[in-house]
């Protein structure tokens, strides 16, 4: 819940690592280029899963009440990377040095101290549990995999999610398979059509970013292999099993359509049930209308913006284009298909005035029913960077961004994950 009375404390980090709250200094944080307090409604209690950060080569900015000017410190900055199911509304501000290096690939959330407590410039947006793992040991999760790599030994994708996704990277969608609940992963491709600036498993070889948080799948299933995996997830999930082919460990699933579509053809065949669900950059339309007749039953399409150079200098598309993308949701639509978008949000940016504009038009011309507030994980300078000499005016704030979408398509809803449609 928002908290519209606190003023936190500036949090800085010593070179050791060691967090502390300044005790003159108010935490100031920034959207875009913008530096500011955090808005009265953005606040809330840092969610329990979070974690803070050290920003190296970052030197913490506060400001002082007395003479209302910023000012930059000796100490590191330090940020939050929020729990699933928040979005971020702000960055932290900070001034950074000559050598910083490029922060990894997560989400920078501004965070303040206040009342014992510490918090943070966030929203939550979805109050589905799927990623809450209080009260589940981490061990019964690691006996759960280790049991289905032994019932299991000759499926390669089952072993690829258990002993590399769940063992290795804790990935929560894999965790869930390996307890039976919510969402089932199915990571089938090895390649990609796009170069996205801020991909979590695999970067060029020149690029600033030193490493993944996760690594590409390599090889590629057959659809007995898939189908086997939904099946037995279909028969651990007691009501509304739902499962995602497009994952962090893979690159564009639309490259192994036909494997996709005989896969989903050999689950309903089997009498598999529930959410069959593609998360895709949306590349190929005639793809998708392949996969929606062979039962497939919603998409989420990933976005930054719906500008298309905002677009193309974030995804750097390979063999398509933005318009492409439009007509996969049209294609998915025209039969009866939910579409999510999977917009990657990106405070002083995602809700500036000619963002809103272009994806309340997305939105009111193609019917996209939902719209997933998820975090975009990059360094925010690096961003700024690539997006220089695009015109965005002035943030609107996250609170103002919604309803600004909301009023002008009233059917659209907001969350974060991947919601359960039926067959």
């Amino acid at each position: 819940m928002a908290s519209s009375n606190i003023r936190p404390n500036l949090l800085v980090a010593d070179k050791d690592g060691n967090i502390f709250d300044h005790p003159d200094l108010l935490m100031v944080c920034r959207r875009g280029n913008e530096l500011a307090l955090p808005k009265p409604d953005e606040l809330m209690p840092l969610p329990e899963g979070s974690d803070l950060f050290l920003l190296p080569g970052r030197l913490a900015v506060g400001l002082d009440p007395e003479t209302g000017e910023a000012e930059a410190l000796e100490e590191y900055a330090v940020a939050a990377f929020a729990a699933p199911a928040h979005t971020l509304t702000a960055h932290p501000a900070y001034l950074t040095q000559d050598d910083a290096p490029t922060l990894p690939l997560f989400a920078y959330g501004a965070v303040g101290f206040a009342n014992g407590k510490f918090y943070v410039c966030a929203k939550k947006v979805d109050q589905d549990v799927r990623q809450v793992f209080t009260g589940i040991s981490c061990k019964k999760i690691e006996n759960n995999a280790h049991q289905l790599m032994k019932r299991y030994p000759d499926n390669r994708l089952m072993q690829h999610i258990m002993g590399n996704c769940v063992l290795k990277y804790s990935c929560p969608a894999a965790r869930n398979l390996a307890l039976g609940r919510f969402e089932a992963p199915l990571p089938t491709s090895r390649t990609c059509n796009a170069r996205c600036i801020g991909c979590i498993s695999q970067q060029d070889e020149d690029s600033e970013i030193c490493s993944t948080p996760q690594s590409r799948l390599t090889f590629t299933p057959t659809a007995k292999e898939v189908a086997e995996v939904m099946t037995h997830h279909f028969g651990n999930v007691k009501e509304k099993p739902i499962y995602s082919f497009g994952q962090g460990c893979e690159g564009e699933p639309l490259t192994e359509a036909p494997l996709l579509e005989e896969a989903i053809s050999l689950f309903r065949a089997q009498g598999g049930k529930g959410t069959v669900n593609l998360n895709t950059n949306a590349s190929m339309p005639d793809k998708i209308a392949h996969l929606c007749d062979a039962g497939l039953s919603s998409i989420r399409v990933s976005l930054n913006s719906a500008r298309e150079e905002v677009y193309n200098r974030y995804y750097r598309p390979k063999g398509f284009t933005f318009a492409d993308v439009r007509q996969s949701i049209v294609e998915a639509k025209s039969r009866g298909k939910w579409v999510s978008l999977n917009l990657l949000f990106f405070p002083g940016i995602t809700d500036s005035e000619p963002e809103i504009e272009a994806l309340t038009a997305l939105v009111a011309d193609t019917k996209v029913d939902f719209i997933q507030l998820r975090n975009l994980n990059i360094d925010p300078e690096m961003y700024m960077e690539l997006l220089e000499g695009i015109e965005f005016g002035p943030s609107t704030g996250f609170s103002f961004y919604r309803k600004r979408i909301k009023k002008a398509c009233p059917w659209v809803e907001f969350g974060y994950f991947n919601p359960f449609v039926g067959d």
